[in-house]
């Protein structure tokens, strides 16, 4: 099978990645939670990834590197956790439902949410969105990268154009580990991480960073090896949001999956931006086909077949071709709504690809499109 579903969930792991899941897997110790000598190896562990991830991403402290099965519950607790009621809050439609169905809860809780929409270039309408934020705006939830078409804002120029009062909270789901992401440089109070795509850890991994002026309240209550005579969480973090037993082996693929990234992302970008040039150009030159795209460092393209079904195309390509794509909304529905789309077939390419494989993949679609 040729896998260019790599924005859902990355198909290839460095093998340092795999040999450290593998090493957690058979530590079998709980991080912090007895005072055994396996039990503080863990948790030293789970530290000295924290202090890498702040480090990867420009972050502000090493406490405030907070540990969440994807980036779906990231952006649950930084919304969630710092918005209430008679806050005001801007978004975009280029949202993913991580974002918007959070945001659509806290409007039946009395938060104000306003959405910026795409501009003529289906990029997101920065002007707009400018216009939306007033002095009251507590909060603009961005997405770095689109995960339909891999469209993404200069994020500096929108932390530059909003007022210093207003946190700026950033999906990082489909840009982290593709492009250096710096939060102090871009000034970014809270980076919601997904570990299993462009970072190369394992599913199961992710991750909350964020500033010292954002302090989510926790919306998850349990166990946490600290406070145990407390029936409240503890006030400090990251005790206060991480509830339960770490996912030890996919905290430390993240961890490792950084490492490697430190080494090796200018190549993997530079690859990434290639492949998706390649098939761009190629797909533009493709009768029947309508591209969704430009050429990008994450990796997406997306496209629509004739007036094939982008799920039925995806099944196609499966079937007989042998090639793993998306189609569908991609849980982005308001981005397919602005961008008139009634689904799209997405493939996600990463630096474990090849060219030769893009290839093939023209030839299936061109094979489809003169079929029809």
């Amino acid at each position: 099978m040729i896998y260019f579903d790599n924005a859902a969930t990355g198909g290839f792991k460095p093998d340092s990645v795999i040999s450290a899941a593998e090493a957690a897997l058979k530590t079998n110790a709980n991080p912090g939670r007895s005072g055994h000598k396996l039990s503080i190896a863990c948790l030293e562990r789970v530290y000295a990834v924290r202090k890498v991830l702040c480090e990867f991403f420009g972050g502000y402290s090493y406490d405030r590197v907070v540990f969440t099965k994807n980036c779906t519950e990231a952006l649950n607790y930084a919304i969630l956790g710092a918005l209430n009621e008679g806050d005001e809050v801007v978004t975009t439609v280029a949202e993913h439902n991580s974002v918007l169905r959070p945001l659509e809860h806290l409007k039946k809780r009395g938060v104000k949410v306003e959405y910026a929409p795409l501009d003529a270039f289906g990029e997101i309408d920065m002007k707009t969105l400018f216009r939306l934020v007033t002095p009251k705006t507590r909060a603009v939830v961005l997405t770095l990268a689109s995960n339909v078409t891999g469209a993404a804002p200069d994020i500096t120029s929108v932390r530059e154009n909003l007022p210093e009062n207003c946190l700026l909270i950033c999906d990082g789901a489909q840009a982290c580990g593709h492009v250096p992401v710096d939060m102090k440089a871009c000034g970014i109070d809270a980076l919601a991480v997904a570990g299993h795509k462009g970072m190369l850890g394992i599913q199961g991994s992710g991750a909350l960073i964020f500033s010292e002026r954002f302090n989510p309240a926790p919306v998850l209550f349990g166990g946490t090896g600290s406070e145990s005579n407390n029936l409240h969480m503890p006030d400090f973090y990251p005790d206060r949001l991480e509830s339960g037993t770490l996912n030890y082996p996919a905290v430390i693929s993240l961890g490792e999956g950084a490492l490697y990234l430190k080494e090796n992302m200018p190549v993997n970008t530079q690859k990434t931006v290639d492949m998706t040039g390649y098939l761009c150009d190629n797909l533009q030159k493709t009768e029947g086909v309508k591209l969704y795209s430009k050429p990008n460092p994450f990796g997406i393209v997306a496209m629509s077949l004739h007036n094939i079904q982008s799920e039925f195309a995806a099944y196609t390509l499966s079937e007989e071709y042998g090639i793993c794509v998306r189609g569908g909304l991609h849980c982005a529905p308001l981005m397919h709504n602005a961008l008139s789309s009634y689904g799209l077939i997405r493939v996600s390419v990463s630096a474990f690809n090849t060219m030769n494989e893009c290839a093939q993949f023209l030839a299936a679609v061109e094979k489809m499109a003169a079929a029809r």
